[in-house]
Order: structure tokens, then C-alpha cells, then sequence
């Protein structure tokens, strides 16, 4: 259970990109810009799981890629841990745990040798690397392949090397960026589990998603992201009000979709 002290404030977080003219000719768009996160505010605390929830292009990507100081907003802050993604980007990154999707793991290195090699990039003592290792790599079954280039490993056992080396300096706050995706069932069920266990050891978790049944497994509190802008925030009780979570999107949806028609 959350203990209700705030571990994540966004404010006001807006980010616009430039594109390309192929970009514009792809996307059938009259402007060279496009608003990825649109104002965006939201609040997280200790012990429990957030789920930003939107369908593919609302901007969640760009949001967690913000929190996680991989790039800069164009306006707004966030506090995470009490330090600023804008004035004290290296000290937020100490503390929190980054994975995405997107993560490309180069096919020559073994899970041990990028274990080894995030361990050091982090500072964790080699003793310490060492156990947190043998934890992580028993519990999520990759010791058998340890010594295995990642080109050679399927793609269930890419996403939970991803996560592991994602989770080498133990932080306080895990943002994971769509972390079922492309998962078979198995390890996907694997990987939520774990999450839960991160939250009973009074991790804090932001993970993105566009599956709903994930955000009623797993949240304690959901942001409904629509066109780069926040519509709905609460606990699942407070933004469903007893209705199905479903629903509730699609109603939101068609709304903002009316509103900019």
C-alpha cells in the first residue's frame, strides 16, 4: 500500500517536435511542428503503481522519456525524489530505473557483460553488483543464458534482460514504457508479477500502456493521456466512478475528438 507521500510532481510538462518533410508527407500533416505532450501534470506516490494510459501517439512515450531525462521539455518541470529532471537531471537519473521497448541490446554482448557493464555506469560496488545479479538473474530465469549473445536469445528473454539491467542499481522509482509489449503470455505474466512485488517492497512505478486490463491488474492510480494532454486522473475508483474502465476511455476519447473536429 502507498504510504501517500508524493515521490513524482509534474507540472506543466510540454514538448514539441520538428519534422522532417518526409515525416510531414507520411503523416499527411500542413505544419512542421507537432505536439507530442501538450501541458502535462501528474502525481505519483511511494508504494504504488501509476498507469499512464493512452492509445499509441498520445505522447506517452515522450512523457516517460521526460521523466526519465532522456530529453529536455520545451516548458514545465517535474520533482522526482526532490531533485528537478531540468536542474538536477544526474541525481534523478541515480534514482530511477528506466526500460522501454524500444531498447535496443547490442547482439555480441551477453546479459552478463551488460550486467557488469550498467553495474559499473551506476557506481554499484562489485559485491553488491554481484548479489543483486544472482537475485535477478535466478528469479526471471536467466542464468542458463547468462554467457548467451543477446542476438541468440528470443524475444522474452531480450525484454527480461532489458528489465534486469534496468533494475541493477536497485532505484526507488521504475518508469517502464510499455513493458508487456510484444511479450508472450508467460513471460508477460512474469513480469507483472514482479512489478507487484517492486510495489509490496515500497517501489514507486510509472509504466505506460494501451491495455486496459493491465491498468485494472496492476494500477493504483491512472492518467488517461489523449493528443499529448492529461483528461483524467485519480485513483481507478476516482477516474471509473464504477464504471468499466473501458468505457470510460471511449467516452473521454470521443469527446477530445469532437473537440478538436
Amino acid at each position: 500500500m502507498t504510504d501517500q507521500r508524493t515521490i513524482i510532481e509534474a507540472r506543466g510538462l510540454s514538448k514539441t517536435f520538428k519534422l522532417s518533410a518526409k515525416q510531414m508527407r507520411i503523416e499527411n500533416a500542413k505544419q512542421p511542428l507537432r505536439v507530442a505532450v501538450d501541458n502535462l501534470s501528474l502525481t505519483a506516490r511511494r508504494g504504488e503503481i501509476y498507469g499512464l494510459l493512452g492509445p499509441n501517439g498520445a505522447g506517452k512515450t515522450t512523457s516517460l522519456r521526460m521523466l526519465s531525462t532522456l530529453i529536455k521539455p520545451d516548458s514545465g518541470d517535474a520533482i522526482i525524489e526532490g531533485n528537478s529532471i531540468i536542474t538536477a537531471p544526474e541525481k534523478v537519473r541515480a534514482s530511477v530505473g528506466f526500460l522501454t521497448s524500444e531498447l535496443k541490446l547490442e547482439d555480441f554482448f551477453t546479459p552478463n557483460y551488460l550486467f557488469g557493464f550498467f553495474s559499473t555506469l551506476h557506481n554499484v560496488d562489485p559485491a553488491t553488483a554481484a548479489r543483486r545479479k544472482e537475485m535477478l538473474f535466478r528469479h526471471f530465469g536467466i542464468d542458463e543464458f547468462a554467457e548467451v549473445k543477446v542476438g541468440n536469445l528470443s524475444t522474452g528473454m531480450k525484454q527480461k534482460t532489458s528489465l534486469v539491467i534496468s533494475l541493477v542499481h536497485d532505484p526507488d522509482v521504475i518508469i517502464f514504457d510499455e513493458p508487456t509489449n510484444g511479450l508472450d503470455v508467460i513471460t508477460a505474466k512474469v513480469v507483472t508479477d514482479y512489478l507487484l512485488e517492486l510495489r509490496e517492497q515500497g517501489k514507486s512505478i510509472i509504466l505506460s500502456t494501451h491495455i486496459f486490463g493491465l491498468v485494472e491488474k496492476l494500477c493504483d492510480r491512472v492518467g488517461i493521456i489523449i493528443g499529448g494532454r492529461m483528461i483524467s486522473e485519480g485513483s481507478l475508483e476516482e477516474v471509473t466512478d464504477g464504471r468499466d474502465l473501458e468505457q470510460v476511455f471511449f467516452d473521454l476519447y470521443s469527446a477530445v475528438v469532437k473537440e478538436v473536429a
